[in-house]
């Protein structure tokens, strides 16, 4: 049987080829806005609890005196108003349409911070049009001065839409999960960001994690096939902002629809989440 590194460094050469995909026009994150900080967490593949760790992050954020705001850029498969058990009358692709108002559809959320919720299942808003990309940087400009933090909570994989949503922000959380497949896509995912975005670091957090210290062990397993196929067209540095474990405290979160932190506050993954905002907030200011 493979070893965690060897499925990732065997994937490496077909990841090579992602980097052939580009976006046009991607923005310069300093000259788009000012104000609030702004946030990707992005990962390679689905499934692996990047929603849960947005809406929780932004949660823990909020307790540590952040104003937070959480914009659900998934555009095509939107489902943070699922986590957080939230049925807005106005969304993101109804500002994008120029059928809302954008404070029509901002909602307060659970944890004391704001959302802005995108719909499901709206095939023409899972494609970067010229009209969806100057918008979406548009709002986010209005938005800035109102928060501390945005965070966006995109889409999976390394499509135009998600990688035009993460050229938004000044900072990348790539989430993965221990299982090879989800190692594999983070690769390809940081490959692209390293080579198309010229991202110098990258932050990481690896979630169910099975033992302590499995993050470290596959920050490094990671750091070295980054090293070996990208460094030489783009150095890159991944820093593991934290391991969240296995906790059945999560699944009944999410069955619930409640966020961790309000229904078991205590338990291993909400103290590992608290972990990755404090650590958030003392290196990036």
């Amino acid at each position: 049987m493979k070893s965690a590194r060897e499925d990732v460094s065997g994937a490496a050469e077909d990841a090579r080829g992602s980097g052939g995909q580009t976006t046009a026009d991607m923005p310069d994150a300093d000259a788009r806005r000012a104000g609030a900080r702004v946030l990707a967490l992005t990962s390679g593949k689905g499934g692996v609890g990047k929603t849960f760790l947005a809406a929780n992050l932004a949660a823990a954020l909020s307790e540590r005196g952040e104003r937070v705001l959480v914009l659900d850029a998934d555009l095509g498969l939107a489902n943070l108003d699922v986590v957080l058990n939230l049925a807005p009358k106005k969304t993101l692709h109804d500002v994008l349409g120029n059928a809302a108002d954008l404070e029509d559809a901002i909602l307060p959320a659970p944890g004391g911070y704001s959302v802005l919720l995108a719909g499901s299942g709206l095939i023409e808003y899972s494609r970067l049009t010229p009209e969806v990309r100057d918008r979406l940087a548009q709002i986010i400009a209005r938005l800035a001065p109102r928060y501390d933090r945005i965070l966006l909570d995109t889409g999976a994989g390394i499509s135009d839409v998600v990688l035009y949503a993460v050229s938004l922000a000044d900072d990348v959380l790539v989430v993965t999960t221990p299982e090879p497949t989800a190692m594999t896509d983070a690769y390809a995912t940081i490959k692209v960001l390293a080579t198309q975005q010229q991202r110098r670091a990258i932050g990481l957090v690896v979630n169910q994690a099975g033992r302590a210290g499995e993050g470290r062990v596959i920050c490094k397993q990671l750091q070295l096939v980054v090293d070996r196929y990208v460094a030489p067209l783009a150095p890159l540095r991944l820093e593991l902002f934290g391991e969240i474990p296995t906790d059945e405290a999560v699944r009944a979160a999410v069955q619930r629809r409640q966020l961790l932190l309000e229904l078991a506050p205590g338990c291993a993954a909400a103290q590992a989440v608290g972990a990755i905002a404090a650590r958030f907030l003392a290196n990036r200011g």
